[in-house]
């Protein structure tokens, strides 16, 4: 028994040995980006925003990462998926999850979009197919019809884009935690990231 608990021990002890290791690997410029002019964030918690297309390939990877993360993190991050609208096509695609947010299906519907699009192949880039596959979902058609174009999808919209202009992104996915830091990438590894300088963040602001 004696041995156990010594092996044990040991095993622990190389264990966080090696987590303090991988967190002191992460190097701004290489694992994540400091931006020059960071938002001002107020309030005590911590914000993380992914940024996302459902055509990405790189964003479908991610997606199952974020959602196992987003399950288990701590209480005082919030956490917000953004739908970039960087052209017309990944616009098209913003406004149907703003619209099916707002009528309450984001959580049903979003994985199930990346699959439907990456897994079966489907072609959901426009307001007509993409109506119709949130009808398959639930979601009231006409109703989302109605929310895709509206004021309150709009300001979304443009809140997106404000956000991709501000945090200087040109491409997804992107994680951007409290306004400051840049996370790109498709791996397991973007969420320890995220951990990573949610902690950083934390610190900053005591």
């Amino acid at each position: 028994m004696k041995r156990v608990i010594t092996l044990t021990g040991l095993a622990m002890a190389i264990g966080l040995a090696s987590m303090g290791a991988q967190a002191a690997d992460y190097v701004a410029g290489k694992d994540y980006r400091v931006l020059d002019n960071p938002e001002k964030i107020s309030g005590d918690a911590i914000i993380v925003r992914e940024f996302f297309w459902y055509g990405c390939p790189h964003c479908n990877v991610l997606d199952p990462h974020m959602e196992k993360w987003a399950k288990t993190k701590d209480k005082d991050v919030v956490f917000f998926k953004t739908p970039a609208a960087l052209n017309p096509v990944w616009e098209a695609n913003a406004r149907g999850f703003y619209a099916a947010q707002l009528l309450g299906f984001e959580d049903k519907t979003h994985s199930a979009l990346f699959d439907a699009i990456h897994k079966d192949g489907k072609k959901l880039f426009d307001q007509s197919s993409l109506s119709k596959w949130y009808a398959s979902k639930g979601v009231n058609e006409k109703k989302f019809n109605s929310l895709y174009n509206s004021f309150a999808v709009g300001t979304k919209i443009g809140r997106s884009q404000e956000g991709a202009k501000r945090y200087q992104l040109s491409g997804v996915p992107a994680v951007v935690v409290q306004g400051k830091y840049v996370v790109t990438g498709e791996s397991a590894k973007v969420p320890k990231i995220v951990d990573y300088l949610v902690d950083k963040a934390r610190a900053e602001k005591k």
